[in-house]
């Protein structure tokens, strides 16, 4: 008899954290392998548009760091 996705997710919160990165690195990679193709074109499509904005200096890019600490303080607004 299979496992039920409860079942599953209760024994994998029993195992230790870097076996519980591992299994969501594994599922992930899984999923990534099932995207519609259409959908991957059109996120290939915007990255490209993007990197031309930002290499054509339409946009400029802003620091990872800089970008979350205005999220984290849109947040803290709330």
């Amino acid at each position: 008899m299979p496992f039920t996705e409860n079942q599953i997710y209760h024994e994998a919160m029993q195992l230790p954290n870097a076996s519980k990165i591992f299994l969501i690195e594994k599922l992930l990679e899984n999923i990534g392998n099932n995207i519609d193709g259409n959908i991957e074109a059109l996120q290939i499509k915007e990255a490209k548009r993007r990197r031309d904005d930002i290499r054509s200096g339409l946009v400029q890019p802003v620091p990872g760091e800089d970008a979350l600490k205005e999220v984290r303080n849109m947040v803290e607004e709330r």
